[in-house]
């Protein structure tokens, strides 16, 4: 986590730079990480001679005995005219030059042969490689969580839809994915290489041996210790990647890694990011991968050519039709950015090979037809494995959107989808995301590695399987709330969807057209009636609110009413109306059990990111369950004679204060 010191760190780096007079933003952040990149190019050499050191293994050195002089641990100590001759005429050169030495013909080496000092003051270049030198490049968690805030630092951050991706949601999502050396991983819109670079890291962890881990103890820019919470001194543990073999190390170097997105910025960062990481040649491309262009650029990765896929699409904005590949609109006819992501991640994996990516829930529960059309393809032609509903708040400070996480295998058909509600991630809601105690995320990864065991027990509130019937009986509907909730219908009892027995239609009036006088009652969503001279409706019905009754974000229903004679509703209200054949006790037994559960039946349905509502259609599908006459009688009966009392007791007590209000005036008069 990046602390509040490590910002001003940041934030006094970013105002020398302004006052240093480079006031753009892109060109900032792109000296920083230049800067950055030749820093971890040299923790990178010494941690590969240490391992040299004690292995007695060779290794492909950065710096010849002849650029020595050119190494971070070399280069900071020099004074400021000499810094800026070295930096300005050695450093940046050499930048391009290894860079296409070691990645020839690669688009690294095409945004490195380029590289030069855009810093014109001696004195901000000093101070620029003094903060650099303080900053905890050393720690890979803190190193990405930089990378978000200095991008945080760019005006258009999020305009697009382009949110870092949390370092661990990142690595849960690597962690069910599980690559393996013969891995081809790709994300089809790389942003900063996240996805990529945190699967790399996955693959060292995984293939060291024991004696191939070394832990190295962490200090502060003081040379003080870091302590964890109980006191103990924190480490930085390094993965060695011991077990990969020659042939393997080749394969990750050259062909493993595969990025594409169209902002440059964002391409020059995740190159930068990739071979610091220690992949010599990540095969990463300035490309809209939605286009044409990337079908023919790119045959062997745009088309059945990879096996796994991660991704953050972007989540929000529209394309016209004529920029988008002809092939992904014959998938799902869309202008969607979202829904054409999922379809073109679902063209790029071979048969066999597997996805996860972040969507919006819009994703998962929309009702257009383009929504339904994908989610029909994605579970008829492909094995969708599991559907996993984020918390709201994970892309803060950029915005709070409701996401899911999709895992799919690209061919077959779907059988059963495992559904799984995280709440906590282990981070606090708001823009500062400090850490808090009980983060789901191991025993998310836990329990989907081991969903198909049979030791695994479902919790029908938090995750559980559903069938493929079941959610065709949803018309494809993905959407988690619907189908993990602690409430389950009554074994044994058939169910009837209530479009069987009633008709809907929205109220006709605004609830602001709401009066203290009127000649007929006025229903609106709050729990006494009001006036109006208009009455759209008659008889038995029941009145369902259609908007949430608390604030952004958030499902719940308060009021349900029931009323029988002529009245009016509000636009807010679904009016639902018996058929001819639906009998008089049927529909106050309908009513009781909506209104008793309405938190378990009608608040999953509804949906929404900031203004969750419900649909007249969607409550029409609800099912309820179908008892014998004599029971229904009995419960109505019961509540019915309940609500009796009630309004005899709340009219006497009316006429009481009535009477009291009286008799003080009387009083006063009196006396």
């Amino acid at each position: 986590m990046i602390t509040g010191q490590l910002k001003s760190k940041i934030d006094k780096l970013w105002e020398e730079f302004w006052t240093g007079g480079i006031t753009n933003p892109l060109t900032v952040i792109e000296q920083i990480t230049f800067l950055m990149y030749a820093r971890m190019l040299d923790m990178n050499e010494q941690a590969d001679e240490k391992r040299s050191a004690r292995t007695k293994k060779p290794f492909n050195r950065r710096f010849s005995d002849e650029q020595q002089h050119l190494r971070w641990q070399n280069v900071r100590h020099l004074g400021a005219e000499e810094l800026y001759k070295v930096v300005k005429d050695e450093l940046f050169p050499y930048f391009a030059a290894s860079s296409n030495e070691q990645n020839e013909g690669s688009l690294f080496a095409e945004f490195m042969k380029d590289a030069q000092l855009m810093i014109q003051k001696q004195s901000l270049l000093v101070k620029a490689v003094e903060m650099v030198n303080d900053l905890p490049l050393d720690n890979a968690d803190i190193k990405g969580d930089l990378y978000e805030y200095l991008l945080s630092k760019l005006t258009t951050a999020g305009i697009n839809g382009q949110f870092r991706t949390p370092r661990h949601i990142i690595r849960a999502m690597v962690e069910m994915m599980d690559p393996s050396l013969n891995s081809r991983i790709c994300d089809p819109s790389a942003g900063t290489g996240g996805f990529l670079s945190v699967s790399y890291e996955y693959l060292l962890e995984k293939y060291t041996s024991p004696e191939g881990v070394e832990r190295e103890p962490l200090f502060d820019i003081d040379g003080k210790p870091l302590l964890d919470s109980n006191g103990k001194q924190l480490e930085n543990i390094l993965y060695s990647g011991d077990l990969i073999d020659e042939d393997a190390r080749k394969h990750i170097d050259t062909d493993m890694f595969h990025g594409f997105d169209f902002d440059a910025t964002m391409l020059r960062v995740a190159a930068m990011n990739l071979v610091m990481h220690g992949i010599k040649q990540p095969d990463i491309h300035y490309q809209d991968t939605l286009s044409q262009s990337f079908l023919e650029k790119f045959p062997n990765e745009a088309k059945e050519g990879l096996e796994i896929i991660l991704a953050n699409p972007p989540f929000k904005g529209s394309l016209d039709e004529e920029d988008v590949c002809p092939e992904i609109l014959r998938k799902v006819k869309t202008k969607k950015t979202e829904l054409l992501f999922v379809a073109l991640i679902e063209r790029m994996l071979r048969v066999g090979g597997r996805a996860a990516t972040i969507v919006p829930l819009g994703v998962v529960e929309g009702e257009s037809n383009a929504h339904k059309t994908l989610r029909k393809r994605i579970l008829d032609n492909n094995q969708l494995e599991a559907v996993i509903a984020l918390p709201h708040w994970i892309f803060k400070p950029y915005a709070s959107v409701a996401t899911a996480i999709l895992i799919f295998s690209k061919g077959g058909s779907t059988d059963k989808v495992w559904f799984y509600q995280l709440e906590n991630d282990g981070f606090s809601d708001g823009a500062n995301k400090l850490p808090i105690e009980g983060s789901e995320l191991p025993n998310l990864i836990k329990l989907y590695k081991e969903r198909n065991s049979p030791t695994y027990v479902h919790d029908t509130a938090k995750h559980r399987f559903v069938s493929i019937n079941e959610i065709k009986d949803n018309d494809y509907d993905l959407c988690p709330r619907i189908y993990l909730r602690r409430y389950q219908y009554p074994k044994g009892v058939k169910l009837e969807k209530l479009g069987k027995y009633f008709t809907g239609k929205k109220g006709m009036l605004p609830a602001s057209e709401a009066s203290d006088s009127g000649k007929y009652e006025f229903i609106t969503t709050s729990l006494n009636f009001k006036r109006s001279d208009q009455a759209s409706f008659q008889g038995q019905s029941i009145c369902i609110p259609l908007v949430s009754s608390t604030g952004h974000g958030h499902a719940s229903i308060n009021n349900i009413h029931y009323y029988d004679g002529k009245f009016e509703a509000a636009t807010i209200l679904a009016v639902l109306r018996p058929l001819k054949e639906t009998s008089p006790l049927f529909v106050k037994y309908a009513f009781v059990y909506l209104l008793t559960h309405k938190d378990d039946v009608l608040v999953p349905y509804m949906k929404g990111a900031a203004n969750v509502s419900l649909t007249v259609e969607r409550i029409l599908k609800i099912k309820i369950p179908i008892i014998d006459v004599k029971r229904q009688e009995e419960i109505v009966n019961s509540y019915f004679d309940v609500s009796n009392e009630i309004n005899i007791l709340e009219e006497s007590l009316a006429r009481a204060k009535s009477n009291r209000i009286n008799v003080v005036d009387s009083i006063r008069k009196a006396i």
